[in-house]
């Protein structure tokens, strides 16, 4: 687990790919903590190293098999519990399956916004109607689903804002063969100016 305390007032909860926590979630963490925000994020898979991404495969398998959506979103909603009486303000930040948790977690009252980085699988969730600000970021193109029709389906969701970056799934992190610097950059930005409106 990664805690970093600035004495802040909001705290912004990490939920970290499939993965785990990897060089990308530790600089996030360092990012949001040079804004002044106190972070955390949860080690979810319950074990002492990360997984290479060549190792893909065996990573996805582990996280489907070990934790999945519903026990990894449960451990999130106990750590917001603990978290509403020590902050004004709490966030939730997810990449990849990470976004996928936010957004299981998008009713809990609890909450004062989220931010999902690619959460491919929230498609299988769109009966979900967020109760706090939501904030989506998406590439332009993913492997296993058709984007704009995904964008499409939360138009009438008000609590929904959806952005969309040239690049592909994992633009945002350095050290991925998919990193867009110029898009990574203009997505931090829009998720700063997110938490600050809200």
């Amino acid at each position: 687990m990664i805690i970093i305390n600035n004495d802040s007032q909001t705290v912004i909860i990490v939920i970290h790919e499939i993965y785990g926590i990897n060089e990308h979630m530790k600089n996030i963490c360092h990012l949001l903590s040079n804004k002044g925000f106190d972070v955390i994020c949860p080690n979810l898979l319950n074990k002492d190293t990360s997984f290479d991404y060549s190792h893909e495969k065996a990573a996805y398998l582990h996280f489907m098999d070990n934790i999945g959506f519903k026990k990894a979103s449960d451990i999130i909603k106990r750590l917001l519990l603990d978290m509403k009486d020590k902050y004004k303000k709490v966030y939730l930040i997810g990449f990849s399956v990470g976004a996928t948790v936010a957004w299981l977690c998008s009713k809990e009252e609890s909450l004062d916004g989220i931010v999902g980085y690619y959460g491919s699988r929230i498609r299988n969730y769109l009966e979900i109607d967020p109760h706090c600000p939501t904030m989506l970021v998406f590439p332009q193109k993913e492997r296993s689903f058709h984007v704009d029709e995904l964008i499409s389906c939360f138009e009438e969701k008000k609590m929904v804002e959806v952005h969309k970056f040239n690049g592909l799934h994992g633009f945002s992190d350095q050290y991925s063969p998919n990193y867009h610097v110029k898009s990574a950059q203009e997505a931090f930005s829009k998720v700063i100016e997110f938490i600050k409106r809200h």
